[in-house]
C-alpha cells in the first residue's frame, strides 16, 4: 500500500510539475499571440468604421495573404523543435541553435520574394477568382500598403521561435503588447488623417501595419543583440554564409508543417472568396466572425507552440514519459479553455459581432450573417484546439508528413467539399461554407489525436526514448 501510494504521489507530482512548466512557457506565448491578433483586430475595427464595402475589400486582401502567410509560418515553425531538441541534447547546443536560426533567416528571405510578387498583383489575382471588380480594386490598393508586413513579420517569427526555445518568451509579450496601441495610433492616423499625417483611407491601414511590424522586429532584434543569455549565440554573425545541410534539414521538417498550416489557412481563404459570390455583406460578416474565432484560436495555438518546445526538449533527452506528459497536459488545457469560449460565442454572438461593427440599420444584414457564422464557430471551438495542439505535439517528435496529409484530406476534401455542397447544392450559402469548415476541423482533430495516441506503435519515437 505504501509503495502504491508513493507511486501515485510521484505520478501526481510529475503531472503537477509539467502543468506548471507548460503554463510558465505558454502564458507569455498566449498573451503574445493574443496581442498580435489584436493588432489585426484593431485594423478590422478601424476599417469597419470606413464602411462595410471597405471592410469586405480588406477581407478579400487579407484572405489572399492569409494562406501564404500561414505556409511561411509553418515552414519557419520548424526552427522551434530543431532548436529545442538541440538544447535538450546539450551537445554543441549553441552552435546547432545558431545554425538553425540563420537558416531560418534564409528560408524567410526565400519565401518573402514570391509572396510580395503575388500581393503586388493582387487585384488581378482576386479578379481571376470571380470577385466584384470594385472590391478587387480596393483589395489590391489595401495590399499595396499591407504587403510590406511580410519581411519584418517573418523575421519576427524566427526570432520569436529562438527566445521561446530558450523558454524566455516574455520579451515577445512585451513587444507585442506595445505594438497594439502603436498600431491603433498609426493606423487611425493614416486612415483618417490625424496627428498631422495624410488621410489615406484603406491603404493607410495597410501602411500602418507594415510600420508597426517593422518596429516590432527591430525591437526584438535589439533585445537578442543585447541580452546576456541571447547574445552568447551570436545569431546574426555571418548570417549570409550558406549552410546547405541545415537548410535542407529545415525544409525537410518545415515544408510539411508549412503545407499543413497552408492547407488550413488556404481553406479559410477559399471560404472568403466563396463568400464573395454571395456579396459584400457575406464577405464582411465572414471576416468579423473569423476574426473572433481567430482570437480564441490564439490560446490553443500558443499551447501547441509551448508543447512543441516541451515535447522537443523531452525528445532530445530521450525521455518517453516526459513526452507523453507534455502532450496530454497541453491538450487538457486547450480543451478547458475552448469549452469556455464555445459557450460564450454561442450565448453572446450578437454582442461579439457588434464589437466590430456599429449596430445600425445599414449594417443589419452583415450583423445577422455574422451571428449565424459565429454560432457555427462555437461548435468547432474544441476540435479547433485539438487539431492545433495535436499538430504541435507531433511536431515536437519531428512527425510532420502524415499530419500534412491529414490537413489536405480534412480541410479540402472534407471541409471544402461539404461546404460547397451545402452552400450551393443545398442553398445554405454562407452557413453551408462555415458548416463545412467545422466538419473539416473535426476530422483533422480526430486524426491528429489518434496518431499521437499511437506514437509508440507507429515507431515515431527514437529507439532509445
Amino acid at each position: 500500500m505504501d509503495t502504491a501510494a508513493s507511486m501515485t504521489a510521484e505520478s501526481r507530482a510529475r503531472w503537477t510539475d509539467e502543468l506548471r512548466a507548460t503554463l510558465a512557457l505558454a502564458w507569455p506565448l498566449i498573451l503574445a499571440n493574443l496581442t498580435m491578433q489584436l493588432i489585426q483586430a484593431t485594423d478590422v475595427v478601424l476599417l469597419g468604421w470606413l464602411g462595410s464595402k471597405e471592410l469586405a475589400a480588406a477581407a478579400l486582401g487579407l484572405s489572399l495573404s492569409f494562406g501564404m502567410i500561414l505556409f511561411a509560418l509553418g515552414v519557419l515553425t520548424a526552427t522551434s523543435p530543431m532548436m529545442a531538441s538541440a538544447l535538450g541534447a546539450r551537445s554543441n547546443a549553441v552552435r546547432d541553435v545558431r545554425r538553425t536560426f540563420r537558416q531560418g533567416l534564409w528560408a524567410a528571405a526565400l519565401m518573402a520574394g514570391p509572396t510580395l510578387i503575388v500581393l503586388w498583383n493582387a487585384e488581378k489575382v482576386i479578379l481571376f477568382f470571380g470577385q466584384d471588380p470594385e472590391l478587387s480594386r480596393l483589395a489590391g490598393w489595401f495590399l499595396r500598403g499591407y504587403m510590406w508586413v511580410i519581411p519584418p513579420w517573418m523575421l519576427f517569427q524566427v526570432m520569436r521561435n529562438f527566445v521561446s526555445a530558450l523558454e524566455r518568451p516574455g520579451w515577445v509579450l512585451v513587444i507585442s503588447t506595445l505594438g497594439i496601441p502603436l498600431n491603433a495610433i498609426v493606423s487611425w492616423s493614416l486612415i483618417f488623417g490625424h496627428l498631422g499625417l495624410p488621410k489615406l483611407g484603406l491603404i493607410g491601414g495597410g501602411i500602418g501595419s507594415s510600420v508597426v511590424w517593422a518596429a516590432m522586429a527591430l525591437a526584438l532584434g535589439l533585445v537578442i543583440l543585447t541580452d546576456r543569455q541571447f547574445r552568447r549565440f551570436h545569431l546574426f554573425g555571418r548570417f549570409w554564409r550558406p549552410d546547405w545541410p541545415r537548410f535542407r534539414q529545415l525544409f525537410k521538417l518545415g515544408l510539411p508543417i508549412g503545407l499543413t498550416t497552408g492547407f488550413e489557412g488556404g481553406v479559410f481563404s477559399a471560404a472568403a472568396y466563396l463568400m464573395g459570390l454571395f456579396g459584400a455583406s457575406s464577405v464582411a460578416a465572414h471576416q468579423i466572425a473569423l476574426q473572433i474565432a481567430a482570437t480564441t484560436f490564439m490560446v490553443p495555438l500558443a499551447l501547441g507552440q509551448a508543447t512543441t518546445v516541451r515535447v522537443g526538449l523531452a525528445y532530445g533527452r530521450g525521455d518517453r514519459a516526459a513526452i507523453g506528459l507534455a502532450g496530454w497536459t497541453a491538450l487538457g488545457l486547450s480543451t478547458a479553455f475552448m469549452t469556455l469560449m464555445a459557450t460564450l460565442m454561442f450565448i453572446f454572438p450578437h454582442e461579439l459581432i457588434t464589437l466590430f461593427l456599429a449596430d445600425t440599420p445599414e449594417n443589419a444584414t452583415v450583423i445577422a450573417l455574422g451571428v449565424s457564422f459565429l454560432r457555427i464557430a462555437a461548435l468547432f471551438q474544441i476540435v479547433d484546439g485539438w487539431q492545433v495542439v495535436g499538430a504541435g505535439m507531433l511536431r515536437g517528435i519531428h512527425d510532420t508528413r502524415v499530419p500534412m496529409v491529414f490537413a489536405l484530406f480534412g480541410y479540402w476534401a472534407i471541409g471544402l467539399g461539404i461546404g460547397v455542397a451545402l452552400a450551393f447544392a443545398m442553398e445554405w450559402r454562407g452557413v453551408g461554407i462555415w458548416t463545412g469548415l467545422a466538419a473539416g476541423l473535426g476530422v483533422v482533430a480526430v486524426l491528429m489525436i489518434r496518431r499521437w495516441s499511437r506514437r509508440d506503435k507507429l515507431g515515431l519515437l527514437p529507439a532509445d526514448a
